[in-house]
């Protein structure tokens, strides 16, 4: 195991919980954030919500779930080769996908466009919701309690939230209302576990976003042959492994993918240690680049990639079939139950009842979005198709 670097978020120095509690005799904080997470409701949801396909489409496709536990992964071992906290970078990695409703980013898109008058829906946003509110397991507080490492990763994921062009009112409103957010230094970037976080998930969903669109059909390993390194990974397994199937080839090509790809971001993180020498974790998020990161030359060379998912996979006919249905869908229960909240079930229909409007829509908005692919589906059913009348 390497050695702890010196720019390593520790533990011993955790900025604390904003609802004080004894410390764990057996567990770091944020090994303790991370067993809260995974025995969250919104956690276990994330089995049947959306990656790209949804869940009832085939049981060999990615999930958020399945996806979330990808990133942990390569979370993980990109924190243990540059001696950052292994334990705060499976944490984020495996939260940093609670705030998504069901559909995936069809059903983001749509629930953004309900909230069109009610301050709008972000699924980071949503995120921040569920940990500091929504998620309800302790008598001394609402929600999970995390450390203040792991909020201040979660908000900034995608890197600092404010700045000269965008200003705290500019922010989704589960940002905006967050009393904390100026404590949380919303004008830095995050830790360097929470950036290692934050590549993962790019490895992780442009590596299985190959495989399961090669799986589904949706496009052939010849399609990807003029893609720059995908391209020269899959015909080295066959020039290789001449006899694999193309099951087999897609599988240790995409092995091969996913070892380029933290490769690359370990040997230009470690050009960027050797360059920048931050002293902390502080220091980290006070510079005025990222220091975890990709070369440039394989972000320029992935952007074909992200162009031919794009346009062979997200915008395939198929998904855009599933995206219309989901969207639909979500919107049928967005009007119902903000027209009516009485189908509600409890507890959301005695809050909903008791509200303004906007408060209303907001309730009816965390309701929908805590729904898995299938419980929308059948909750949709239970409303709207005489058959499902009980």
């Amino acid at each position: 195991m390497e050695k702890r670097a010196v720019f390593a978020t520790r533990h011993e120095d955790s900025r604390g919980r904003y609802h004080e509690e004894a410390p764990s005799a057996t567990r770091t904080p944020f090994q303790r954030d991370r067993d809260r997470i995974v025995h969250s409701t919104a956690f276990r949801r994330l089995k049947q919500k959306t990656q790209v396909f949804v869940a009832h489409e085939g049981d060999h496709y990615r999930t958020r779930l399945t996806h979330s536990l990808e990133v942990a992964q390569i979370a993980r071992s990109i924190a243990r080769t540059l001696g950052l906290d292994e334990d705060l970078a499976e944490a984020l990695s495996l939260a940093h996908d609670l705030g998504h409703p069901p559909f995936g980013h069809a059903g983001e898109d749509q629930l953004d466009a309900c909230m069109t008058d009610y301050e709008g829906f972000d699924h980071n946003a949503q995120t921040l919701r569920i940990v500091t509110k929504l998620e309800v397991r302790y008598p001394n507080f609402d929600g999970l309690n995390l450390s203040w490492e792991m909020l201040e990763g979660l908000v900034k994921h995608n890197g600092p939230v404010t700045g000269p062009d965008t200003p705290i009112s500019s922010l989704p409103a589960a940002f905006r209302n967050f009393h904390q957010l100026a404590d949380l230094e919303p004008d830095q970037f995050a830790g360097p576990e929470a950036q290692v976080a934050a590549l993962s998930d790019d490895i992780a969903y442009n590596n299985h976003d190959i495989d399961d669109g090669i799986a589904s059909g949706l496009f052939t390993i010849d399609d990807l042959k003029d893609i720059p390194v995908v391209g020269d990974a899959f015909r080295g397994v066959r020039i290789e492994y001449p006899h694999l199937s193309d099951r087999m080839v897609t599988y240790e090509a995409v092995r091969r993918l996913i070892g380029i790809w933290i490769n690359d971001v370990t040997d230009e993180t470690r050009r960027r240690i050797a360059l920048h020498q931050p002293q902390s974790a502080a220091a980290v998020r006070a510079m005025d680049v990222p220091l975890v990161a990709f070369s440039d030359a394989l972000a320029e060379r992935q952007r074909p990639l992200r162009a031919f998912l794009y346009e062979r996979m997200y915008k395939h006919y198929k998904v855009n079939r599933m995206r219309s249905q989901a969207k639909r869908l979500l919107a049928d229960l967005f009007d119902i139950f903000l027209a009516e909240p009485e189908t509600l079930p409890p507890p959301w229909r005695h809050d909903a009842a008791q509200v303004t409007e906007g408060r209303r829509a907001r309730i009816v908005c965390d309701y929908i979005a805590g729904m898995t692919d299938t419980f929308a589906m059948e909750e949709h059913r239970r409303l709207f198709d005489p058959s499902g009348m009980r």
